[in-house]
């Protein structure tokens, strides 16, 4: 399973990665992923909006299922990958790069400190199992 050092994992299953401009991408990792199969369709978040920490801000739909998607932190969303539209599959393939899912502003620098690292989450999983 690829987990990259450099992002932060939630329990729920979503990455976040911390941009040079402060910002945070954010995806579903590749657990999830596959956990999730072929994916069909994802409602990204609205941009422009504010949301909490945890709260559900978008949804994926699998073959098998669908599944909301958590906002690692609170803030503005800023930015929602339009190519996701058209190729719900870079998820699949690609679920740290181009199936990134949207981009966050967060209000709060402390709440990506409290996520888990690649390590934690690792961990996490194995104890899920």
């Amino acid at each position: 399973m690829n987990l990259p050092d450099d992002l932060r994992y939630t329990p729920s299953h979503e990455w976040a990665r911390l941009d040079d401009d402060g910002n945070v991408v954010v995806g579903i990792t590749d657990h999830a992923q596959e956990q999730l199969g072929d994916l069909v369709f994802v409602e990204t978040p609205e941009i422009d909006s504010e949301v909490e920490a945890a709260a559900p801000v978008a949804v994926l739909e699998s073959v098998k299922a669908a599944s909301d998607i958590h906002a690692p932190v609170g803030g503005t969303i800023l930015d929602a990958n339009p190519e996701l539209a058209d190729e719900p599959e870079l998820v699949n393939t690609d679920p740290y790069g181009r199936g990134w899912l949207f981009k966050i502003s967060p209000q709060d620098g402390t709440e990506l400190e409290q996520l888990l690292d690649s390590e934690a989450y690792q961990s996490f999983l194995a104890e899920q199992t």
